[in-house]
């Protein structure tokens, strides 16, 4: 929903997050060896390993606590916020060149 309402207000910015681009060997590792995955995919394989997985502190859900396979993805951090997450993940993929 969001997704759709962004690409009609501007496209530019969410072709840049559908793009593909070749992952780090540690990302690869993370995507179940996928070696090129889209800037949003990746971030909702994130999201869903953390739901699938519980990682979400039970007290307060805006924090998640990271198992070993996360910290290689989120920066080595035992703990995050959620509002980090998205600006953790695009640190992975860096603004191409136009």
């Amino acid at each position: 929903m969001v997704l759709r309402r962004a690409a009609t207000e501007c496209p530019k910015k969410v072709a840049g997050l559908k793009d593909l681009v070749n992952l780090p060997t540690q990302l690869r590792e993370f995507a179940g060896g996928r070696s090129q995955m889209s800037h949003i995919s990746f971030f909702l394989s994130v999201w869903s390993y953390i739901k699938d997985n519980k990682l979400q502190d039970p007290t307060n859900k805006n924090i998640v606590k990271c198992d070993e396979k996360l910290k290689t993805v989120l920066l080595g951090r035992s703990k995050v916020q959620l509002s980090e997450l998205p600006m953790i993940v695009k640190l992975h993929f860096p603004k191409l060149p136009k």
